[in-house]
């Protein structure tokens, strides 16, 4: 049965302009409108977003070339996972006040006819935003990764940069618990601090050392087994001498390239080329949402346990208020967030 509707405007952010590749987004690529909420045909229910998720993929989806995802088109709503309640329903399956996963985007209210939504968070969840990280997206990435391509092995050395980003800050924890040495790469020495400290990373170095890629050699004498790229750039260069025979190097992100940075310099490819012979590394990039269908289930039934229990901590860098959506990505792009960024967007 359908339920009247308690508030009267949706706010929301549409896009007025695409980004260059090469460049970095500014607050002008988006407007915020205020239009009248929804209502819940047949078969649909009216979700109220709660949170919203900013990642790094967003920015290849501001750019007018379609990547594996269609871009934003203008005047279209920004893309995003939110958790959302269901404020109305004419739906069998979906109950007002039920708390789900989906991807509402960068406004206050969607209309859905259940097709969208990812899951029905468990009734009672206590902290529904990690189903936006440790629990969401950025954390089955980072189970994925690690257990389907990784193939983790007791005793192998394991290296992930952005080390306490999203999903940096899980997948280093889940291959310390596989018995894997875990070394992160962070920005600045407070994140490498937290690394090592909290999360239990086995070592920290700092990308932004001189001397990163001789430090990083140090924390690696035995050189790199599993190597998570999200990142690219020099980073990756520092990485890829230290690579063992077979090493494996999932592939999930390249947010220094993302606005057209990290490419300055003589051609890499041939170099990356040889060491993928001469190593026989298996180097295989992901979309994340293709494993959904097959891989969910079991990294719910593995993650939720420990992240719930606390044997995998999670760190939030919480933004309050949707108006601050725009600037909160500008600065994720940056470098400029301590964990996984979520936006509070409604109570």
């Amino acid at each position: 049965m359908n339920v009247p509707q308690t508030a009267a405007l949706n706010r929301r952010f549409v896009l007025t302009q695409h980004t260059q590749p090469d460049a970095e987004p500014t607050p002008a690529v988006w407007k915020l409108e205020t239009v009248p909420v929804p209502e819940a045909g047949p078969g649909q229910v009216l979700l109220r977003t709660l949170w919203l998720s900013l990642d790094p993929y967003m920015r290849v989806r501001l750019n007018d070339a379609d990547t594996y995802m269609p871009s934003v088109k203008k005047g279209e709503v920004m893309v995003g996972g939110t958790v959302s309640r269901v404020e109305a329903s004419n739906h069998p399956d979906y109950q007002v006040g039920d708390l789900v996963h989906s991807y509402a985007g960068w406004q206050d209210y969607m209309i859905s006819d259940g097709s969208d939504i990812i899951i029905k968070l468990p009734a009672g969840a206590p902290h529904p935003s990690w189903y936006l990280g440790a629990l969401g997206m950025p954390g089955f990435t980072a189970w994925h990764a690690l257990m389907n391509i990784g193939k983790p092995k007791a005793g192998e050395t394991f290296v992930v940069a952005a080390a306490t980003g999203a999903v940096g800050q899980i997948i280093g924890q889940l291959a310390k618990q596989a018995g894997l040495r875990t070394v992160g790469i962070a920005g600045g020495q407070k994140k490498c601090d937290y690394a090592t400290g909290e999360l239990g990373f086995d070592v920290c170095v700092d990308h932004r050392a001189k001397d990163f890629p001789a430090q990083l050699k140090a924390a690696c004498p035995k050189g790199i087994d599993i190597y998570m790229e999200n990142v690219g750039g020099p980073v990756f260069d520092a990485v890829m001498p230290l690579l063992k025979e077979f090493a494996r190097v999932p592939v999930c992100g390249l947010i220094s390239h993302y606005s057209g940075g990290g490419m300055e310099g003589a051609d890499r490819l041939p170099g990356f080329m040889a060491q993928t012979l001469f190593k026989r590394l298996k180097v295989e990039g992901f979309i994340i949402f293709d494993a959904y269908p097959e891989h969910h289930a079991n990294f719910q039934q593995h993650a939720r346990p420990l992240v719930e229990g606390g044997q995998v901590k999670v760190r939030e860098h919480i933004i309050d208020e949707l108006e601050s959506a725009p600037q909160g990505l500008i600065d994720l792009l940056k470098g400029d967030n301590f964990g996984k960024v979520v936006v509070r967007v409604g109570a």
